[in-house]
């Protein structure tokens, strides 16, 4: 057992954005909270990433760029030799630190429960059966969920219970807006599983114009995109601006009457809901995947069982109070709080060596 507050913790990223994200980045967004707020407890913090990312730890880089930006540069073409390779070096340097906390796919855990530190893997996507087995192979690696619908099923084939962190977010770096805006907002990732398709028709069906940000991120999404999406873009009651940084993004959220969250699949956590919470706009959402768990229904915006039953959800989300729903939002999910819980586990795993 660590006999000391100050712990020596590795971070491992995923390396395909760098940290923080320039645009689209929702776990590495996560990883630099955690960083930040770890080392300002007085933790000494170890990210092993890309050369590109920038952290109040210590970078440990292990390939010069991120893999995003190697592979459309055709400077790389698969991912494996990479996190294989970080892998290696968070093995050779794993003696160095009190616990290693990973944020890659499970398909990486195996490695873990070889390394001489105990590790914690934070699942950021759906489980499938093969991360199941691994769980069920490897049970002397921790993992922990952000959301309980993302890990219902595997407790229940498992019989295993994971410890659920939400993810956070920092409150003050949004600046809020308590007047409701002109147009219904939707940001995320251009494809049929987000289904800005299924925001556009909301909006239509309520009469308000929408703005759309995100982009297409693989030749699928790019094709869903020129076929059911860019025929509808007129510039007036269906507009697209593209992918959005964090002031850009923050100008958009705040400026919008809600925020539409349409989503088709069962999402793990959807860490857009919260930032429009945190400017003040209200969600209206499909409640599907974690959606009731983020949702507070008539507190932070509302949520229906069928995409079709949104559009009657959007008046009555236009007139929550904006500054409750803020607040409410920041009482939830504030970052601390998640720093708060992740140590809690680590300490765990450093007492009893099990989650």
């Amino acid at each position: 057992m660590i006999k000391t507050d100050k712990l020596r913790i590795a971070q491992v990223a995923p390396l395909w954005t760098a940290i923080p994200p320039r645009n689209y980045g929702g776990i590495e967004l996560i990883m630099k909270l955690l960083i930040d707020e770890l080392v300002a407890r007085g933790h000494d913090v170890t990210l092993f990433s890309s050369a590109d990312c920038e952290t109040s730890g210590r970078l440990h880089p292990v390939v010069e760029m991120n893999l995003t930006d190697l592979i459309v540069g055709g400077n790389a073409y698969c991912y494996e030799y990479y996190t294989n390779s970080m892998m290696a070096e968070v093995l050779r340097e794993s003696g160095n630190f009190d616990v290693i906390h990973y944020h890659l796919s499970n398909a990486w855990l195996p490695m873990a429960a070889a390394a001489r530190a105990p590790g914690l893997f934070t699942l950021h996507t759906s489980t499938m059966c093969d991360d199941e087995w691994v769980f069920n192979r490897w049970p002397t690696v921790s993992v922990n969920g952000i959301s309980h619908c993302q890990m219902r099923a595997a407790e229940l084939r498992s019989g295993r219970k994971f410890p659920i962190v939400y993810n956070g977010c920092d409150f003050d770096a949004y600046n809020p807006l308590f007047e409701s805006g002109e147009y219904l907002a939707y940001l995320g990732r251009m494809s049929k599983e987000k289904n800005p398709l299924g925001a556009i028709r909301i909006a239509e069906a309520v009469g308000m114009p929408i703005v759309l940000a995100g982009q297409p991120q693989n030749a699928s999404e790019a094709h869903y995109f020129n076929e059911e999406i860019k025929p509808l873009i007129d510039g007036v009651q269906v507009r697209w601006i593209g992918p959005v940084n964090h002031p850009q993004k923050n100008e958009f959220l705040r400026n919008a009457a809600a925020l539409l969250f349409p989503i088709q699949w069962d999402e793990p956590f959807g860490l857009v809901m919260i930032e429009a919470m945190a400017c003040g706009t209200p969600v209206v959402a499909h409640r599907r995947g974690s959606v009731a768990e983020v949702v507070d229904d008539g507190l932070t915006g509302f949520h229906a069982g069928i995409i079709d039953g949104m559009a009657e959800l959007v008046e009555p989300a236009l007139k929550l109070d904006r500054r409750m729903v803020r607040e409410h939002a920041r009482s939830r999910f504030g970052y601390r709080a998640m720093v708060d819980e992740y140590m809690s586990i680590y300490r765990k795993i450093l007492s009893t060596g099990v989650q």
